[in-house]
């Protein structure tokens, strides 16, 4: 019988499993959809290894938290189809809270007791990618932990509770009133997720690329003609320009542009009950960083069809 893209993409949607995978299984059992999806799941463990060349850099980012520390994690496919499957979203829940039990580095996540299973994370992840049908990974993962206080956390573009394309986690360390300080981190959080800073105090920015952007801005006011001595106050003045830009506490708060973040906690600790001291914060972004080949869903799918 003939294969038809409708019937490919049914599959796919019904499974999670790569187009050629999809269209492989309908040729083998006669354009039987539920014998296929049985053929796909027999077939899956053997070619989980073949899958590990292939570019992941879509899936999702979770969080999760207990207490005083939170966790988040990002585990890759290799299509944004797959973030809208639940098998998909188990894994990565999962996944974050294995983390819990760990420091948040990629190579304790990994060997972390998988939850309800005997396996560890890493394996767990393989045996989903025979069932699910694409190459997956745990990329990266951040614990932070507070001593007294909360740490906060924001998913955006969620998919389902705690899962999305950006994870931010805040620290707070306050004796304040609990409750409010979740709320104040959260809305810091979601400040984080809009203006994506790069570190939470001007001493703790990247001494390179400080030097990098000393380095454009006085080339830049050379070229125009000033004297050295004009140059040195214009690059001091942009660098002061640049952290408001990229530096979180000195950054104006979205949710009141009127006050920076600094002067934001200042201003909360008289509703806390207590100074608020933010510790750190992270933040993941789907994907960031990692070369994604672009594709033309539907092409792929006739392609993978025989259909034009």
């Amino acid at each position: 019988m003939t294969i038809s893209a409708s019937m490919v993409k049914d599959l796919r949607e019904k499974t999670g499993a790569g187009m050629m995978d999809c269209k492989a299984a309908l040729i083998e059992n006669g354009g039987d959809v539920e014998a296929s999806i049985d053929w796909l799941r027999t077939k899956g463990l053997a070619k989980a290894a073949k899958k590990a060349g292939r570019v992941a850099a879509e899936g999702l980012v979770g969080v999760a938290s207990e207490g005083t520390k939170a966790v988040v994690v990002e585990v890759n496919s290799e299509t944004d189809f797959v973030a809208r499957n639940a098998a998909f979203q188990e894994v990565v829940s999962s996944v974050a809270q294995a983390a819990l039990g760990t420091d948040g580095s990629v190579a304790a996540v990994a060997a972390a007791n998988y939850p309800g299973s005997d396996k560890t994370v890493e394996a767990s992840i393989t045996t989903a990618v025979a069932t699910i049908g694409e190459h997956m990974n745990l990329r990266r993962s951040a614990a932070v932990t507070v001593t007294d206080g909360v740490v906060a956390s924001y998913v955006h573009s969620a998919v389902a509770p705690n899962l999305g394309k950006i994870g931010v986690l805040v620290g707070l360390q306050s004796t304040g009133d609990k409750d409010k300080l979740v709320a104040l981190g959260r809305q810091i959080a979601m400040h984080i997720a809009a203006t994506n800073p790069l570190s939470v105090r001007s001493d703790e920015l990247d001494a390179e690329v400080v030097a990098r952007e000393r380095a454009v801005y006085a080339e830049t006011a050379r070229e125009s003609g000033k004297p050295e001595a004009i140059i040195e106050k214009m690059v001091e003045g942009r660098i002061r320009k640049f952290y408001e830009e990229v530096v979180l506490l000195s950054q104006a708060f979205v949710i009141n542009p009127d006050l920076t973040v600094e002067k934001a906690l200042q201003a909360a600790e008289a509703d806390v009950g207590a100074p608020i001291e933010l510790t750190t914060f992270v933040s993941f972004r789907l994907g960031e960083g990692v070369e994604k080949e672009e594709s033309d869903f539907a092409a792929e799918v006739a392609a993978a069809a025989g259909t034009k």
